[in-house]
């Protein structure tokens, strides 16, 4: 098992990781491969509906347990050795008393720990937004889900979010995706990465609406706090938005941003550097805590033969920072909360893009850490998860360009109902005429 000591030199050690994983997962021989529920690969378990059902079609990421059956995390080893769930976690609690069409588990990366989604076991579920033979990366973890509904497979699907995993597969698959507020919908029966500070779950679906009946499964009455939030919401214009520009943003997907947010009409207010140097701090210092979560959460497969080589890595290096970065960042995201919380009372909302770039190819050789590490600083999400408010994703047209960027929306802690009605009008804006 690896013990990271106070005598451990992490900058010697983390360029070997990275040269061991590049090296090792393109030259190790895989493990035979499942057969793929769905040509998509979207879907570990799959379970078609009857052609003539009118229940809603709800798709769960395979880290939520489901009575009956083994919770993979996408993981060779745990689908081998884990027995099936003996209960629901609780946020299928109102899915079930409304008798929804529960249609399978979905893929996902695994143990939930890269941001590309590709799973070397299971397959990486196919990004549907381009047709090319050389395809997008899902974007992960919860890379099944949103392939699931971008392809139709299923009306909603539910994903879990610790630093982007709702909402970088809804930005690379051209989806919508809801990160709640921390604590809102129960994590009980829900793998975890960390439990206490990060993880939650939430809707994804094609559009604003059915995110809403995903999120009226999650949390009971939402459905109509959503119609009083549209009914009462003031005019476009009076709705505050504080623009958040980072630093190695495509200008393209800038300008993506900026025309949605300026057709839907909402008064739009640039947020000035200090809070954006106060925002890179907590995305690195989210990545610090998230990390160190999946490190405490999953080093006892270090050894363990049946989980890839690239997880390992990744968990290793939040091991790497336990001893040293772990306590600044938690110190820091108590300050972080504050800043967001006075930033909430000058404006609305805070957008900014959820991707600094479209998403990449998958790589014609498999992914390696090294790659994950380049998909880690092409997010804008972990920041959010540190200061446990909800935020959306949703697709927004780039000129000229068949692929869409994702346009993030953040809003106070509990303010999902208000979050969804302000995207409301930037769908309706910006959808063809």
């Amino acid at each position: 098992m690896f013990r990271p000591g106070k005598c451990f030199q992490a900058a010697a050690v983390i360029p070997l990781i990275l040269f061991l994983s590049g090296y090792l997962s393109g030259c190790a021989i895989p493990n035979a491969r499942p057969q793929s529920a769905t040509r998509d690969r979207a879907f570990i378990e799959y379970w078609p509906p009857a052609p003539e059902s009118k229940k809603l079609r709800l798709a769960v990421k395979d880290l939520i347990d489901m009575k009956g059956v083994v919770t993979t995390a996408g993981s060779e080893f745990l689908a081998k050795h884990s027995p099936p769930a003996k209960q629901d976690a609780k946020c299928l609690a109102i899915a079930r008393q409304r008798q929804v069409q529960f249609v399978g588990k979905t893929n996902l990366s695994e143990l939930a720990v890269a941001v590309s989604g590709m799973n070397a076991y299971y397959g990486t579920p196919r990004n549907p937004v381009t047709k090319a033979w050389w395809r997008l990366i899902p974007g992960g973890s919860s890379s099944g889900s949103a392939v699931a509904v971008a392809n139709d497979e299923a009306d909603v699907a539910l994903g879990t979010d610790t630093a982007g995993s709702i909402r970088i597969p809804a930005a690379c698959c051209g989806v919508v995706g809801l990160k709640t507020t921390f604590g809102l919908v129960p994590i009980d029966g829900v793998y975890p990465i960390d439990p206490s500070r990060l993880d939650t779950v939430g809707p994804m679906a094609k559009d604003i609406a059915r995110t809403v009946e995903g999120m009226d499964l999650l949390e009971a009455g939402f459905a109509a706090r959503y119609r009083q939030a549209v009914a009462e919401r003031p005019p476009a214009r009076q709705i505050r938005v504080g623009r958040l520009y980072v630093e190695g943003t495509n200008p393209r997907i800038d300008q993506a941003v900026d025309n949605a947010l300026a057709e839907a009409g909402f008064t739009v207010v640039k947020l000035g550097p200090e809070f954006a140097d106060k925002w890179n701090q907590a995305q690195k210092d989210a990545a610090t805590v998230a990390a160190v979560g999946a490190w405490l959460s999953d080093r006892k497969f270090q050894d363990e033969s049946e989980v890839s080589i690239r997880t390992k890595a990744v968990i290793a290096l939040g091991g790497l920072n336990y001893e040293t970065a772990y306590q600044p960042a938690l110190h820091r995201g108590k300050a972080w909360k504050a800043e967001m919380r006075k930033a909430f009372r000058k404006v609305d909302f805070i957008a900014l893009p959820t991707l600094k770039s479209l998403p990449p190819h998958v790589p014609l050789f498999g992914g390696t850490l090294a790659f994950e590490v380049r998909m880690l600083a092409l997010q804008n999400t972990q920041a959010v998860n540190l200061a446990g408010v909800p935020a959306l994703a949703m697709p927004v047209p780039i000129a000229h360009q068949k692929i869409p960027a994702s346009l993030q929306l953040i809003g106070p802690g509990g303010s999902e109902a208000a979050l969804l009605s302000a995207g409301r009008l930037i769908e309706e804006a910006v959808q063809p005429r």
